[in-house]
C-alpha cells in the first residue's frame, strides 16, 4: 500500500492517476454482527452463523452495505489532500455488489481517479473503486465514489 499525498493545487493534473492497492483487512463475524445492529438488519443470512452454514453462501455473508461502507477508511489509506479546509464525502454515481464477502475474508481497494471537476469553492474528485475479496476471482464491490475538497 502506498498513500498519495497531494496539494489541492495538484487536483486537476490528477485524472487517470492509479491509486493502488489497500492492504488486505479481515471481515469478521462480530462486525457484521455490529453492522447488523447498527442498521437494523439481523437477516439470518448474515448472523445466524449455524443457519448460514446451509444456506445459498455457506457461510454468513457481510451485509452489501458494510462492504460498501468501507470505501472512505480503504480510501483514505491511498490519498489524501493537503491544504484543504474541508474534506467531503459526496456521494456514489453507481454502486454494484458483484459478490458476496463471507465472514473471515479479507478484503482490500483498488482506486482510480476518473475525473476531476471545479465546484464553487473547490474541486471534486470521482474515483473508480474496486473492493476485492482475496482469493476470489470476482470482486465484492465495484463502486465510483464522489468527494469534494474545499479551500
Amino acid at each position: 500500500m502506498s498513500n498519495t499525498v497531494v496539494n489541492f493545487e495538484d487536483l486537476p493534473g490528477l485524472v487517470g492517476k492509479d491509486l493502488g492497492y489497500t492492504d488486505y483487512r479481515e471481515i469478521t463475524q462480530d462486525q457484521i454482527n455490529t453492522f447488523a445492529d447498527a442498521t437494523d438488519d439481523h437477516q439470518w443470512i448474515h448472523t445466524d452463523v449455524e443457519k448460514a452454514k446451509e444456506g445459498p453462501f455457506g457461510a454468513p455473508i457481510a451485509h452489501g452495505f458494510l462492504t460498501l461502507s468501507l470505501v472512505i477508511p480503504l480510501w483514505s489509506e491511498l490519498f489524501d489532500v493537503e491544504g484543504v479546509k474541508t474534506k467531503v464525502n459526496y456521494g456514489l454515481d453507481r454502486v454494484r455488489f458483484t459478490n458476496p464477502v463471507k465472514a473471515g475474508s479479507k478484503v482490500r481497494m483498488h482506486s482510480t481517479i476518473s475525473e476531476v471537476t471545479e465546484v464553487k469553492g473547490g474541486v471534486q474528485i470521482k474515483t473508480n473503486n474496486t473492493i476485492e475479496i482475496e482469493g476470489e476471482e470476482r470482486p465484492a464491490v465495484i463502486a465510483e465514489f464522489l468527494a469534494r475538497f474545499y479551500v
